[in-house]
């Protein structure tokens, strides 16, 4: 069944790739119309992550931000595809790197620097990925998790590296980078999913109780790497810019206990503030509670 899906829809992800970008984003529109007033995808949790992140807006604050979200969202879904045919000349006049960023990697690189990127589930993170690999002298290499279909999985892998760029999977993660020691590399985590209760470094974000994953913060300190905050910001419909700023510098302080986590979890939510309809807020990001008598603090 999973092969047979896979098969019926490729032509359709690739007559997706092909359009050009008006008509790809016409077709969002219906989408948008389709998804928000028929279907109702996942609108409650979209709705409660918004109103609880935000307990200082109002209703009609919060349901504006919601429809904005929805709109980028089907945005994003159709320019995912489209990393399938597009140009790198197109991507990069669709995602560009701001000069400082672009420099900024460049003297790490002409240092022989290899780097630890953090950012998060927001802009077109797919995007940025390809840019900078086509911008930048680092191998990238983004932290992911295999899908189950194997089928869908390998189109989704076949996406990503089409223009250089590798994937480590997240249980890999700390062995491969001991690997890849040898030669100049940046490897990207996308670090606001959620971790379990139990094995998760907790911290106010977003005005909530939220687990974070430690595992970034426990190989930086390994691996002894600078750390690089990249944000992907929205320019208008269909372009983004990518901007960066060093968020630590080695040696790290193994003693100050969720420092690295905090700066860049606290980084993040600083620019969701800034442009929320641009955050994956269909994640159920605060599935899970605190476990009683765990402090915040990494197990």
């Amino acid at each position: 069944m999973a092969k047979l899906s896979y098969w019926i829809a490729l032509p359709f992800i690739y007559f997706l790739s092909l359009l050009p970008f008006p008509a790809l984003y016409l077709l969002s529109d219906f989408f948008f119309l389709l998804l928000y007033y028929v279907i109702g995808y996942r609108k409650k949790v979209v709705y409660n992550n918004l109103r609880n992140s935000f307990p200082d807006k109002s209703g009609a604050e919060i349901a504006a931000i919601q429809k904005r979200f929805f709109r980028f969202f089907c945005d994003l879904f159709l320019e995912t595809f489209k990393t399938l045919t597009i140009s790198p000349a197109s991507m990069l006049k669709h995602c560009s790197m701001d000069p400082a960023a672009e420099k900024m990697f460049n003297d790490f690189a002409a240092e022989n620097k290899s780097l630890i990127i953090v950012m998060g589930h927001m802009g077109n993170w797919e995007w940025a990925g390809n840019t900078f690999s086509l911008r930048c002298k680092h191998q990238l290499y983004v932290i992911y998790h295999p899908l189950a279909n194997q089928y869908f999985n390998s189109l989704t892998i076949k996406m990503r590296t089409r223009f250089g760029t590798k994937l480590i999977a997240m249980k890999d993660t700390f062995r491969e980078m001991v690997q890849n020691r040898s030669h100049l590399s940046a490897t990207a985590f996308i670090a606001d999913q959620t971790p379990q209760p139990d094995k998760a470094y907790w911290m106010q974000f977003l005005n909530q109780d939220t687990p974070v994953f430690p595992g970034t913060e426990k190989i930086a300190q390994k691996m002894n790497y600078p750390i690089v905050y990249v944000a992907v910001k929205k320019i208008k419909r269909g372009y983004y810019t990518l901007s960066a700023d060093i968020l630590k510098m080695p040696p790290f302080n193994a003693t100050q206990e969720g420092e690295i986590t905090e700066a860049h979890t606290k980084r993040l939510e600083a620019d969701i503030i800034k442009t929320p309809e641009t955050w994956l807020w269909t994640h159920r990001r605060w599935k899970h509670k605190r476990p009683n008598n765990q402090s915040s603090k990494v197990n």
